[in-house]
């Protein structure tokens, strides 16, 4: 079969100078067998044409360069197929018919396209009314193709209907559209739909690679994945890339030449890069996203592609055969497999969430570079630090720390730098939080010298602190600084009885389950005695914020009452009482209530 059965009339060149036709429409598909990625259609109209099931109208949509108007082209092509031999319409068309080749270039009389876009109105649909009763000239079927039908108005969608439900047999309506959500339902009912799916990209790789070897191109695989990235599933745009890339590269496409040409940094560069933020080596990961930036990676192309690798990292972590992908490269599978080995899912999914964050503060900023070193510092930053559940299991089960031992982060001792992953690495390995928290370290492969601990000194016997009231126990925690403790108690403790060694009480409802567990532990270390903390069924008396809350209002009306502060607020209008203090409060609690206390409901204010 010669090349022009196999590519159809668009792939045609002539000899004459300045008549050089671009490669998507060079090598668009002129028939079923020719089209990538969309088998479930094809199939579909393959046993509707053996069946006779011919449907009246069909509804293309997918994203831009998926081939939709490609495809109502060849659909119309095949619904007037005709030729010496075969008079009927057909999915076969590896031979040429009567009516292809004007078709396919789009100047058949009986076909006839229309871009919505620019034809909205209901005029140019009531002039499709006019002309349906019409037979078609010379062919089978007269077609309608409407591009970005989507574009039409209501009035136009209105007027279209019964002629859409009840057309003449000769006449088939072909609609496509990248927004199917703004097509009525109405008109949707009325059609048959397929949805052209994205072209996948191992898919586009041989496509593309295929076309490189028509056009004696050497290219490489690297570059191939690169635009089949780019393209994001869409024939049109990656054909589009690879022919600037040809030009660009003077007939030669290269993995470097695609990179400069699209501003994109090396793949194994971001990995590197990916790594060091993971080990938390903030020095490490600024050196590096600025060298990209000085070969010309856009700083926010940088993240958005650090954004995708720890997609892939995230995906190879529950879908190994992932890696199989043909867009891959080599390090991308072989690393790609080794973080998602190591990285914990709480990890990579917060460090997908701040590069969806930081992506458009880079893109919106007024200093790109800047913005993405700010977002590279915050992932290092938080790359050994522990999500919030697991900081609170953390300190749930942390034991205290030795005084004079040094502070600990994520399970190694803190040093200079970032998060104690300055030490050269032999091997990669998790290095777990109190949580259960990942990450990515560089580790020493030599144990580490132990070190001397001293013999403990005998401690002496707290003296055993008296406990008469629940005042006394806020004063302990007070003294020994647990405020959040002493808070607590103030707000949700209510007294019922209390003995040497005994304490009954009640709780509020908006106590924490281990209020109780956590009061008889305290008291044991506060007061160096064992004690029995029970729940009552009694009602308890009120809590000491109750208490505190009772004193501030009754302090508030009798300062109210006070003939020298009413003579004060009326000789000043609108003046405020907004605190009330009682100098020598005589003990604990009182001088606890000695507090700011919140404004009064009314208006005088002093």
């Amino acid at each position: 079969m010669s090349e022009a059965g196999n590519l159809g009339p668009e792939s045609l060149q002539t000899g004459k100078a300045g008549a050089y036709r671009v490669l998507a429409r060079k090598y668009r598909p002129s028939n079923f067998s020719e089209l990538i990625g969309q088998e479930p259609m094809v199939r579909t109209l393959t046993n509707a044409f053996a069946t006779g099931r011919i449907a009246q109208a069909w509804m293309l949509t997918g994203v831009r360069g998926v081939g939709k108007t490609t495809t109502a082209r060849i659909l119309a092509r095949a619904l007037n197929y005709k030729t010496a031999t075969v008079d009927q319409p057909s999915v076969d068309l590896s031979i040429p018919g009567e009516h292809c080749q004007a078709i396919m270039e789009g100047r058949h009389v009986d076909v006839i396209e229309m871009d919505a876009a620019s034809h909205t109105g209901i005029d140019d649909i009531r002039d499709i009314i006019d002309r349906v009763r019409y037979a078609p000239v010379s062919a089978r079927y007269k077609v309608y193709i409407i591009d970005e039908v989507h574009m039409l108005s209501t009035q136009a969608f209105n007027g279209l209907l019964k002629t859409l439900e009840e057309p003449p047999p000769h006449v088939k309506f072909i609609f496509a559209t990248t927004e199917i959500r703004k097509v009525p339902i109405t008109v949707l009912s009325r059609c048959q739909r397929f949805d052209l799916r994205r072209i996948d990209a191992g898919a586009l790789v041989g496509h593309l690679s295929s076309i490189a070897a028509k056009e004696g191109i050497s290219v490489d695989d690297e570059a191939l994945a690169m635009i089949a990235r780019a393209a994001e599933g869409s024939a049109r745009d990656s054909l589009s890339i690879l022919d600037q890339a040809i030009a660009h590269g003077s007939g030669t496409v290269s993995a470097q030449a695609v990179r400069a040409m699209l501003g994109l940094a090396d793949r194994a560069r971001i990995i590197d890069l990916f790594e060091h933020v993971m080990k938390g080596d903030v020095a490490a990961a600024l050196a590096e996203f600025r060298a990209q930036y000085d070969t010309g990676a856009d700083p926010a192309a940088v993240l958005t592609d650090l954004a995708e690798f720890n997609h892939l990292v995230t995906r190879l972590r529950f879908v190994p055969s992932a890696s199989d992908d043909a867009s891959l490269s080599e390090d991308e599978r072989r690393r790609g497999a080794e973080f998602a080995a190591t990285l914990s899912v709480r990890v990579l999914s917060r460090t997908w969430q701040m590069l969806l964050k930081g992506i458009p503060e880079v893109q919106s900023s007024n200093r790109p570079v800047s913005a993405g070193e700010m977002v590279l510092i915050r992932l290092a930053h938080a790359a050994d630090l522990p999500t919030l559940d697991e900081a609170l299991k953390s300190l749930e089960g942390a034991s205290p720390v030795p005084n004079g031992a040094p502070p600990r982060t994520n399970g190694a001792p803190a040093g200079p730098g970032n998060g104690g992953a300055s030490a050269v690495a032999q091997a990669r390995m998790p290095a777990s939080t109190g949580g259960g928290a990942q990450t990515m370290r560089l580790v020493e492969t030599q144990p580490a010298p132990a070190a001397f601990v001293p013999a403990p000194e005998p401690v002496a016997e707290a003296p055993v602190v008296p406990v008469k009231s629940l005042a006394d126990i806020v004063a302990l925690a007070d003294a020994n600084r647990d405020m959040a403790f002493k808070v607590l108690l103030k707000r949700c403790v209510r007294p019922v009885r209390i003995e040497p060694g005994r304490l009954d009480v009640t709780l509020t409802d908006d106590a924490p389950k281990m209020l109780l567990n956590d009061l008889t532990a305290k008291l044991r270390a506060w007061t160096g005695r064992n004690w029995l903390v029970s729940l009552s069924k009694e009602e308890g008396g009120q809590t000491l914020a109750e208490m505190e809350t009772t004193k501030r209002e009754n302090a508030f009306s009798d300062a109210k009452a006070d003939p020298t502060v009413a003579a004060i607020l009326a000789r000043f209008p609108g003046a405020k009482i907004i605190d009330v203090r009682i100098p020598d409060v005589p003990d604990v609690e009182e001088a606890e209530a000695e507090v700011p206390v919140e404004p009064a409901a009314d208006d005088d204010e002093i």
